[in-house]
């Protein structure tokens, strides 16, 4: 959980919201209310509505307060200093004026109002996490200056940025902050992040609420906050949409009436939210309908009773001292990446596999990687634990002489871009561990605190601050102690003092510390008996690093599998171990089945029956070799977040590249004397990783064709890549750090045969022979398209200035090879035309978010198909369905990015 806060709650209402006794009733949708009364063509951003037709504004408001709304939302949602940098208007100017007219309204409660900056953060943009962070504090600090009772942010689709606006709110500001996130139809932001995860991060990280708008409708966001509420330790939200949008008589207009909106948002309420309204679509009909909804319910309750109420006096309770609002909350141990999730809940049986590679101790490869700058190597390790079925990835830049807060940032970073699978921040210096928790996209664990004094008040504070979950070791000031009882004794210190910093007892995991059988064996019973002592006198989860047992004794894999099924036994929860071992997935595989967690065993049976046991026959079939056999890919095993976690089989699993057999892609006639080699490059592709495929490319080009390493290898794998993404193997991170790694093969290529066709234009000035033969073999049967017969632009149509996706599908489209032409956001129809005739584009792609510009989309594709015939049109955005397409007679509809490209190779395809 956060640090503990002091709020300022301005309402005994409020109060007793937060508290969990009481609903909250926000209003509907004010873009909805702003096209209708022909305000949203007056500015470019409609936020300086509230400067230039304040009473407008507030008859808007005014309707929503009659109809029964408890909080109007300020006119804010693009009020940062990005969309207001071309205009004469300040953040501070916005938020005074947009406070002033809710509360002319007549208001019970503002919340101001925070939007989407509007860019991507890194990787995938330009914008940092600390410009991010600066941005949404000068809103909050405005909000809260010009007299808001509450921080709303909201229709975040990035789990990074959402984290930056939380952060700045809940420490600039002693506001309530609520938080709400926008999914798609599969159940996931457009970067892969599902609502339990959101939820997870956001609620730790100190927002009062959590939840969901925008994007769809009531009934398909119930299911949605059912997935959420068990994860928010933290009020619940949901502002649905009044269903999909459509257009009607070229109106925007949505299908769900407010009777059928308030019946649908009984599942809504029933899965827990209790902070409910409207977004795009909602009028006051849709609120009043839903007023009285909520005034035929009974209040709602939390989970505990508070230790005292909240007061209206600002600065009051700590929130430390709050109840857990949210009755459907679960206690888990939870640590989460962007997109996945490793959740034990409490007082269930379920074990997760932190992988131990990526840690310099003892590892001279590694080491030196770390020296040279060598973040690759650590991707490959991050990419075959992953393969080998690791449910978190202990990350260890600890080296002397390098700068590990710098260094583990970077590591992060790139990993987060190119592995799913959550991280454990490792390291023993608190400065590193804050730098990497402050940019990491969702909940890390950190590795760890101890019981010495100075170091529970130097990283205590960091992982409250960031919403961490923590590993502490049971060592003191005295060193680590011989029996269980001590062990336990330092491991009580800690989680009480963890306790004093905000940080619930869910939320720590003991480290016991294993020591070196061979000069302290009768310690390994006082490990086993400490581990047993923790889980049932403490209730926390349990760590032990697996491999250090057997350190000093041969046939090490044997010793640390013994021990880690009496671990297991004992109580252990996630064992810190070299995933790659078949031998210690096999007892990890074993123990899943007798502690339920493989339920009907099946992936067991699935993985082990009618296999040969390794261990009865010669010495090829132990478990060494079959550790170092090559990875392959099976269906997965139940890991800790409850699904499929894996793609390496139990008797597979080794760090470096596939052999051909298990290629993902087919070997060609053309590549059969390099099998190899075609195995590597797809290898790399997947991993995400530029250098070392560039570097493969260039040695398959000294013996073949370029043309056939694009088509054959290139092309195949990057199908791969596709489908990974559309069974949600991949995400967007991964599906860019794929293309852009093939990417760096097709550059190598170009680069070759833009120097072969300068040397055959040299040699062709002496030799009249040569410039013929190149001639021949340029013929139109033969040439390659020019880039920009395969052209591509793009837009955000007129009106529209939000241009996210239509950013990530140029950057998706570029990597893929084609020539892409950006014409921005807020784009004419005319001047979308203009752009495509003189580029000779014959693919055109248009983004929208906002339902009031998708008359401009529709506009817009008429324009083309008058002017330029040739022409194809794909859209693609929130708002925008295959129905909705349809309608405005668009060519193609393009659901995510990765559609697009889809999109685009087969229109191109069929045009050869």
């Amino acid at each position: 959980m956060a640090t503990p806060r002091n709020l300022t709650v301005t309402s005994d209402h409020l109060a007793a919201v937060l508290e969990g006794r009481a609903y909250l009733l926000c209003d509907g949708g004010m873009g909805t209310l702003v096209q209708a009364a022909g305000l949203h063509t007056v500015h470019e951003v409609p936020d300086l509505l509230n400067l230039t037709h304040p009473q407008d504004i507030a008859a808007i408001q005014r309707r929503y307060v009659e109809a029964g709304a408890d909080c109007i939302t300020t006119n804010t949602f693009s009020a940062n200093r990005l969309k207001l940098k071309d205009t004469d208007a300040t953040v501070a100017q916005v938020y005074a004026a947009a406070a002033a007219i809710a509360r002319e309204a007549g208001a019970p409660l503002v919340a101001g109002d925070i939007g989407p900056t509007g860019a991507l953060l890194e990787p995938l943009g330009p914008l940092t996490l600390d410009e991010a962070y600066d941005i949404f504090a000068e809103q909050a600090c405005a909000a809260e200056a010009a007299g808001c009772d509450v921080v709303l942010i909201e229709t975040m689709a990035d789990l990074l940025e959402a984290k930056a606006a939380v952060l700045a709110a809940v420490e600039n500001t002693s506001l309530p902050v609520f938080a709400t996130m926008t999914f798609g139809e599969d159940g996931r932001t457009f970067l892969g992040t599902t609502p339990a995860i959101a939820a997870t991060t956001l609620s730790a990280l100190g927002a009062q609420a959590v939840g969901l708008n925008c994007s769809l409708g009531p009934v398909e966001l119930a299911p949605l906050v059912d997935q959420l509420a068990p994860a928010a330790r933290s009020l619940v939200m949901a502002q649905p949409n009044a269903g999909l949008p459509r257009l009607q008589d070229g109106e925007t207009v949505f299908d769900v009436g407010p009777k059928e909106f308030a019946q649908a948002m009984e599942a809504i309420l029933d899965a827990g939210a209790t902070v409910v309204g409207g977004c795009c679509g909602t009028t006051p009909e849709h609120i009043r309908a839903l007023r009285a909804v909520l005034d035929g319910r009974p209040a709602p309750g939390p989970i505990v009773e508070a230790a005292a109420p909240i007061s209206t006096a600002p600065s009051s309770t700590p929130a430390s001292k709050l109840p857990v609002p949210n009755p459907r909350y679960e206690a888990a141990f939870a640590v989460a990446s962007a997109q996945r999730m490793v959740r034990l809940p409490q007082g269930q049986a379920a074990v997760a596999v932190i992988g131990e590679r990526i840690n310099p101790t003892g590892k001279k490869k590694l080491k030196a990687a770390l020296q040279a700058g060598d973040v690759d190597y650590l991707v490959a390790e991050a990419a075959a634990q992953q393969r080998a079925r690791a449910d978190i990835l202990d990350v260890n830049v600890g080296v002397p002489g390098l700068d590990e807060p710098a260094l583990l940032t970077q590591v992060v970073c790139t990993l987060q871009a190119t592995v799913p699978l959550p991280l454990q921040l490792d390291s023993s210096d608190p400065a590193a561990i804050e730098a990497a928790a402050r940019i990491y996209a969702g909940r890390p664990l950190v590795n760890s605190v101890n019981g010495k004094a100075a170091n529970l008040a130097a990283v205590l504070p960091v992982v409250a601050r960031y919403g961490c979950t923590v590993v502490g070791l049971t060592l003191d000031e005295n060193g680590i102690p011989p029996t269980a009882e001590e062990r336990l004794a330092i491991a009580r210190r800690i989680v009480e003092a963890a306790a004093d910093y905000g940080i619930p007892r869910e939320d720590v995991a003991i480290d016991c510390l294993v020591m070196a059988a061979a000069t302290n064996q009768a310690e390994v019973r006082e490990i086993l008996r400490a581990v047993t002592l923790v889980k049932q006198e403490l209730g926390v989860r349990t760590v032990l690093g697996v491999s250090n047992v057997s350190f000093g004794l041969p046939q090490r894999p044997l010793v640390n599998a013994t021990f880690l099924a009496a671990a297991f036994g004992a109580g252990l929860d996630m064992p810190i171990l070299n995933p790659l071992n078949a031998r210690y997935r096999d007892t990890v595989d074993t123990f899943r089945v007798l502690n339920g967690q493989d339920e009907g065993c099946r992936y067991f049976l699935d993985t082990y029956a009618g296999v040969a046991d390794p261990y009865d026959g010669p010495a090829s079939g132990t478990a060494e070799a079959s550790a170092a056999a090559a990875p392959g890919e099976s269906a997965g095993a139940p890991s800790a977040a409850g699904g499929a976690t894996g793609t390496a089989s139990s008797r597979q699993g080794g760090a470096g590249a596939p052999s051909a057999a298990t290629c993902p892609i087919p070997v060609t006639p053309t590549f059969a004397d390099v099998p190899e080699s075609v195995a590597a490059l797809a290898a790399y592709a997947l991993e995400g990783r530029g250098a070392p495929l560039a570097e493969a490319t260039a040695q398959l080009l000294e013996t073949h064709d370029g043309l056939a390493i694009i088509n054959d290898i290139f092309v195949p794998v990057l199908d791969v890549v596709g489908l990974k993404y559309d069974d949600g193997t991949f995400f967007l991170p991964q599906l860019m750090a794929s293309a852009e790694a093939v990417k760096a093969g097709f550059d190598v290529i170009r680069a070759q045969q833009e120097a072969a066709g300068a040397a055959g234009r040299d040699s062709a000035t002496a030799d009249p022979t040569s410039a013929a033969h190149d001639a021949a073999t340029t013929s139109p049967d033969h040439a390659a398209p020019s880039p920009s017969s395969r052209a591509i632009v793009v837009a955000t149509v007129e009106g529209d200035i939000h241009d996210i996706g239509k950013n990530i599908v140029k950057m998706l489209l570029e990597n893929y090879g084609f020539p892409v032409i950006d014409l921005g956001r807020d784009v004419a129809p005319q001047a979308i035309v203009d752009a495509a005739r003189e580029a000779g584009a014959r693919l055109i792609g248009l983004s929208a978010l906002m339902t009031t510009t998708v008359g401009a989309m529709e506009h817009t594709i008429q324009l083309v198909h008058q002017q330029l015939p040739q022409a194809a049109v794909m859209v693609g955005g929130a708002v925008i369905t295959q129905e909705f397409a349809d309608q405005i007679g668009a060519d193609f509809y393009a659901k995510d990015a990765a559609e697009s490209t889809r999109v685009a190779t087969q229109f191109f395809g069929e045009e050869a």
